[in-house]
């Protein structure tokens, strides 16, 4: 099937991906923009893996102050390189992470920061494992690896506060 630049721009709009890899997954899946969409997740999230490994000393503060000033989170969220820490893809992460603290109220970052014989529900009380309020089909771990595979940086959570009026 004969790709077109038209083709190329409608996926690049969609994924975020550069032009040769929005080209090449739609070679791979014969001019299909869904299934081409498909291939480049697939392909971004062996990205985020390989990426895991990496130091993360930059980023950001993010605070959220949910209307009516009653509930107000702050979370610090880390790459690679201040470059990156200064882009939109990164400050919008940022703050969509502090909605959904201030949204659905995590206890822990992951599971590995349970402590061992406290009793919870990992999906409800670890931010990395929650639903994401803006798309339950995906996870906050999903949307940072997305995020990672657009950046070609390491992204990692480093810390959050939620804080509740009187409470």
């Amino acid at each position: 099937m004969q790709i077109t630049a038209a083709m190329v721009k409608e996926l690049r709009e969609k994924s975020g991906a550069g032009v040769m890899e929005c080209r090449n997954a739609l070679v791979e899946a014969n001019g299909d923009i869904a299934r081409a969409e498909t291939v480049l997740k697939e392909k971004g999230l062996a990205k985020a893996e390989k990426k895991a490994s990496r130091i993360t000393t930059q980023g950001i503060v993010e605070c959220y102050i949910h209307a009516g000033g009653r509930i107000g989170t702050m979370v610090e969220l880390n790459t690679e390189t201040d470059f990156v820490a200064r882009t939109g893809e990164f400050k919008t992460l940022a703050h969509e992470l502090a909605m959904q603290v201030a949204a659905l109220a995590p206890k822990y970052i992951g599971d590995g920061d349970i402590p061992p014989g406290t009793e919870v529900n990992p999906q409800e009380d670890c931010l990395l494992q929650q639903p994401y309020i803006k798309d339950p089909s995906k996870t906050i771990q999903d949307v940072i690896k997305e995020t990672i595979a657009k950046v070609g940086e390491n992204i990692r959570v480093r810390r959050f506060v939620r804080f509740v009026l009187g409470g």
